[in-house]
């Protein structure tokens, strides 16, 4: 079918784009990493917070309150714990007020009294956040406790106008920044202090990178030092106070390990038609034929204009259907064994198929068992 898409002739370069990026930045196999690369640390990661606010100061840009009431009530209670009372039955038309969301990551170790990046959303029907001011939000957790306080101006990367019935708009208007916007006020712990030993996470499942790992460290700390506990999580002994244990952990991240190479693996965005393959792809011999069939469905208004004495002069509009089918020949071509990432994607370049083409060509290769990689669509 037709894709409408780029033409045929750019299709080999878009591919080799494509494909050679990720093949710029895949190590060889054998190489090595920090540990600190492949492996975190059981419970020191961020935790995401997220709070309910209310943005003031817009330049008449804010919710249609007619249409977001929830933005109305939030600035009657607002103005109610300020201590304003305004008499029963007003209606307020808010213009320079919108409803947010705001979201936060608070890191790990984070202590209260230091500050976090905030990122405001709007969640009404405001045209724009610019020039805002957050009033004072509380950020929660997961476990619903408050941990971080955001108020700040926006900062907002875009612009817009708009002037009798035509506007102009530039990036994004309903959504910005706060740096530094939020105030930690809880800690969290994460047992670091504790005297037991640390657990190491992979970041990928491999048995065989959790077996490297294990000796790399036992031959460098000592038999026994570590131990794996399945083929993602692995148990080293560590130091009982805690200056210890951030020096041990120092030297342990900054320990170079030699992963087990990475599975073959080709992942397809079937939305934008991208294709992607790591260094352990492999073609088995294989012939490939494809062809695009083209079905265009149109239709002509052919109009009569009769000239005969008894016709009255009616024109008469008729409608006539056009059906075409154009399917270009299909030449059946030899795919040679591939033994490397280059010469797969040669292999693939000498079809001269557009990326979505490629996509099916990938998907049919391997429903035949000659595309040697797990096949990934996303």
């Amino acid at each position: 079918m037709g894709w409408g898409i780029a033409p045929r002739r750019f299709a080999p370069l878009l591919c080799t784009i494509t494909m050679a990026l990720l093949f710029g930045v895949v190590a060889p196999p054998g190489h090595t990493a920090r540990l600190k690369e492949i492996a975190t640390v059981a419970g020191v990661r961020d935790n995401q917070l997220v709070g309910y606010g209310l943005v003031i100061g817009l330049d008449g840009t804010g919710d249609q309150t007619t249409q977001t009431p929830f933005t109305v009530q939030s600035t009657l209670n607002m103005l109610r714990n300020l201590g304003v009372t305004l008499p029963p039955g007003t209606r307020l038309q808010l213009k320079n007020v919108a409803a947010v969301m705001v979201t936060a990551e608070l890191p790990p170790f984070a202590q209260p009294g230091q500050r976090l990046d905030v990122t405001v959303s709007s969640i009404g029907n405001a045209k724009s956040l610019r020039g805002g001011t957050l009033v004072m939000t509380p950020l929660k957790g997961a476990d619903g406790q408050v941990y971080a306080i955001a108020q700040g101006n926006i900062l907002v990367g875009g612009a817009g106008a708009q002037a009798g019935g035509a506007s102009q708009t530039i990036n994004h208007l309903a959504a910005g920044r706060i740096p530094g916007g939020a105030t930690v006020e809880r800690a969290v712990d994460v047992g670091f202090e504790d005297n037991g030993p640390l657990v190491l996470e992979l970041k990928g499942t491999d048995f065989a990178t959790a077996t490297k790992v294990v000796e790399a460290i036992n031959q460098r700390f000592g038999p026994g030092r570590a131990r794996a506990r399945d083929g993602r999580t692995i148990e080293v002994d560590a130091p009982a106070t805690a200056n210890e244990r951030v020096a041990f952990l120092g030297r342990l991240e900054e320990l170079e390990v030699t992963p087990a190479p990475e599975r073959a693996k080709v992942v397809v965005n079937s939305r934008t038609g991208s294709v992607v393959l790591n260094q352990a792809v492999r073609l088995a011999p294989v012939a490939v034929a494809h062809g695009n069939l083209k079905v265009t469905v149109g239709e002509d208004l052919a109009v009569s204009q009769p000239t005969a004495p008894l016709a009255g002069g009616q024109t008469v509009a008729a409608r006539q259907g056009k059906v075409a089918i154009e399917q270009p020949q299909a030449m059946l071509h030899h795919i040679k064994r591939g033994a490397d990432l280059a010469e797969v994607i040669r292999a693939l370049n000498a079809l001269g198929a557009t990326p979505m083409d490629l996509i099916s060509i990938l998907q049919a290769m391997k429903a035949a068992g000659a595309l040697e990689a797990d096949l990934e669509v996303i």
